[in-house]
């Protein structure tokens, strides 16, 4: 397929680009708001309801990006439900939290300015009890509340935004040395998504997550825990969590000041509960997939590496020891387009499709992959269906404008 430059993902239409400038020009009218923390004026670039417009029309494609929510109603009901008892303790408890567990292996938590919060299963198989699972969901409504990405956010942060997440749209068109770029392995879509966080923003989501936590009745070492867990990762696989870290910057003095806090200012609540049973009960079902996750993650590191082969041999290790798992299904594909072998691809994308009729990143790339062999008619079939079942992202309606566009 031949794709011009003035078609190409990366130039933005006219619409596009009157479309950013409206919403970048909108927030810098804004100009000064009061900041819910400090209760001080500040100046934001975006309004309350520009911050929820930006979850509604990018966060799909980033959940999508990560494979989806984790099949796990349970599960998914139980973040929920932590993320909503702390949201209520939070300075902004209007806010619509909504916090979803995805299928991506790698560690990472982020938040959307208007509440949308994603956690990795990679990184919910890394923690230990329920309050750090508070601690992690409570510092990332600490950036909710303080309006860290309104208050962060420039024109170029949201032309970033507004070319982010085009994996799918790329891998019509880029060879196979930037296919692992094009396609998103480990997480690398997070970074150019969602704003990347000062010292200053992570100290102060810190503090606020210590404040929600231990209001809803947990125990302030859950936040300690969580950084000792980050803080080994770190040092022992650095490349697990550099996304992590890219996005939410570690130091000494940041661990060295909430121990402090949870030691001094919050001591009188050591005895609250940090509910390990509970969490493990409640991760059962994706412990049970811990083998074949890591397979997955070695997996995708070969693969970023080039090492196909390698890459191969530890996904069917991995489709061994979970065969309907929809991101092991996903990454085989993944890891056969990358060798431009197409047609191999397909019956994993089909049993991908089948495992997770919802998911889009499957059915997209079963469209990519007819593209790539000329069927341009059957490739916009499967982008038509995708975008009927998933009407808010946006990948799909590239993708179709891209075939369309094209003769």
């Amino acid at each position: 397929m031949k794709i011009t430059k003035q078609n190409a993902p990366g130039n933005l239409t006219r619409r596009e680009m009157l479309s950013l400038l409206a919403l970048a020009g909108g927030g810098l009218l804004i100009g000064c708001g009061i900041n819910p923390v400090t209760g001080q004026s500040q100046l934001f670039l975006m309004s309350p309801e520009q911050e929820l417009a930006i979850d509604k029309q990018h966060a799909p494609d980033q959940i999508s990006q990560d494979y989806g929510l984790v099949q796990n109603k349970a599960l998914q009901n139980y973040v929920h439900g932590v993320g909503s008892k702390l949201g209520k303790f939070s300075h902004r408890p209007e806010m619509p939290y909504d916090v979803n567990a995805l299928n991506a292996n790698y560690i990472n938590a982020y938040a959307f300015p208007g509440g949308t919060i994603g956690v990795t299963r990679g990184i919910l198989l890394s923690i230990e009890n329920e309050a750090e699972l508070a601690a992690l969901l409570g510092h990332e409504i600490g950036h909710i509340s303080a309006r860290h990405t309104s208050s962060r956010m420039s024109k170029q942060t949201l032309t970033g935004i507004a070319v982010a997440g085009l994996g799918i749209v790329l891998a019509t068109q880029v060879d196979s040395d930037s296919m692992a770029l094009a396609l998103g392995l480990g997480g690398i879509a997070a970074g150019l998504v969602l704003a990347n966080y000062s010292r200053d923003d992570e100290r102060q989501a810190d503090a606020l997550g210590l404040e929600y936590m231990v209001k809803a009745g947990y125990n302030p070492k859950g936040m300690v825990g969580l950084m000792d867990m980050l803080k080994s990762l770190g040092k022992k696989e650095p490349s697990m969590i550099e996304q992590m870290f890219s996005s939410h910057p570690m130091s000494t003095e940041r661990y060295n000041t909430t121990v402090h806090q949870a030691n001094t200012r919050y001591a009188s609540y050591a005895s609250d509960p940090v509910y390990r049973q509970r969490y493990m009960d409640s991760t059962y079902r994706l412990r049970r997939l811990k083998p074949a996750i890591d397979k997955q993650t070695d997996a995708e590191s070969a693969l970023i590496a080039k090492k196909y082969t390698e890459g191969e041999a530890l996904l069917k290790q991995a489709l061994k020891l979970a065969p309907r798992d929809y991101t092991g299904l996903v990454l085989m594909a993944k890891a056969n387009i990358m060798q431009e072998k197409y047609k191999e691809s397909i019956p994993y994308l089909d049993k991908a499709i089948d495992v997770y009729p919802q998911e889009a990143q499957a059915s997209q790339l079963r469209g990519v992959v007819e593209s790539k062999l000329g069927n341009k008619q059957a490739a916009l079939e499967y982008f038509y269906a995708c975008a009927k079942a998933a009407p808010h992202n946006h990948n799909t309606a590239r993708c179709i404008a891209l075939l369309e566009a094209t003769g």
